[in-house]
């Protein structure tokens, strides 16, 4: 085989701006949860805003209603705002688009749970399949962020 089709076979290793490859360390460890936190937020509140004042909710005193038109909109402005976070994400150069954000939906799940509680109460309180769905989630999220050898 040439070297010219031995470099086209190997991987390459992915590099970040400043020309070192990608480690996780403990600090990057908590920026990453920190950011797909941020991110479940902004996704979740922004989708939250805009079904509260289409649909309407159950509010945490058990009465349903359904927000004013302005919800809506200001649910689209954070949803837009929602699509830069995961950019943030320390691992982006080398991990892409694909593995963040699948990454990033064991977080949603869990953070969907929390979020629909504590806006809506007792109604939206999480069951024990609910506990059990999102444990494994993020054993999932787990398992694709730190992967040996990547």
């Amino acid at each position: 085989m040439n070297a010219e089709a031995s470099t086209a076979s190997e991987s390459k290793e992915i590099t970040n701006d400043e020309g070192s490859s990608f480690q996780w360390t403990a600090v990057t460890v908590l920026i990453s949860i920190a950011v797909f936190i941020l991110a479940g937020i902004y996704e979740i509140m922004g989708g939250w805003l805009v079904w509260a004042a289409i649909k309407g909710t159950n509010d945490r005193d058990g009465t349903f209603s359904k927000k004013p038109w302005y919800y809506a909109l200001f649910g689209s402005l954070v949803l837009v705002a929602y699509g830069f976070i995961p950019c943030l994400q320390p691992s982006a150069l080398s991990d892409g688009f694909g593995r963040i954000y699948a990454a990033y939906g064991g977080y949603f799940i869990v953070l969907s749970f929390l979020l629909a509680w504590a806006l809506e109460g007792e109604s939206a309180k999480p069951d024990m399949g609910d506990l059990v769905g999102g444990a494994i989630s993020l054993a999932g999220v787990f398992v694709i962020m730190f992967w040996p050898g990547r």
